[in-house]
């Protein structure tokens, strides 16, 4: 067993590869001075409670100040709005703009319901308070039943307490019915 040992560690050693000063950190892709001296925060999370006692989560892979135009800029965002019988609303988008209780969400916005809805849009308008998720430009629905266009999209609450939420679609909407 000893030698068996000796003869492994040997091998190890004799085949091992001479270690390269030169060679960069292969994940250190970044500038770390950079890094350093802007102002982000990394991995931000904000949870909350709408008026109507949904629940709201929003995640981002990065956060930064916005330089005098809003409270905030935030990338790769996710956000959940979970009413409270459970169903829930999943927005991904790739940036989002904070201003108080608005979040304005961009680059690519898309939102799937539990209900198997999926609506994308060039951007949406959430409120952290009101629980709404508002489209003022053309959406296309992909729903269980077929696909729609419409001119606006509103997600709000039913307003009669259940904490329920209605997606209202507005604006010229087509469908095209696939049984």
């Amino acid at each position: 067993m000893p030698l068996s040992a000796l003869a492994l560690l040997s091998v190890l050693f004799l085949l091992g590869r001479n270690p390269d000063p030169d060679a960069s950190i292969p994940y250190a892709d970044v500038d770390p001075r950079e890094l350093a001296e802007r102002q982000a925060v990394t991995s931000p999370t904000y949870a909350g409670v709408t008026d109507d006692g949904a629940q709201l989560s929003i995640t981002a892979a990065e956060a930064r100040p916005d330089g005098g135009q809003g409270e905030g800029q935030a990338q790769t965002v996710h956000m959940t709005l979970r009413a409270r019988d459970g169903r829930a609303a999943d927005v991904s988008a790739g940036s989002a703009a904070l201003e108080g209780e608005q979040v304005l969400l961009g680059d690519g916005v898309r939102m799937t319901t539990a209900d198997g809805w999926v609506v994308t849009a060039p951007q949406f308008l959430a409120s952290t308070i009101a629980g709404t998720v508002v489209s003022d430009r053309e959406v296309n629905v992909l729903a269980p039943f077929g696909e729609l266009t419409a001119g606006q999209m509103e997600l709000r609450p039913s307003g009669q307490g259940s904490g329920d939420h209605v997606l209202d679609l507005s604006g010229g909407v087509r469908l095209i019915y696939r049984p």
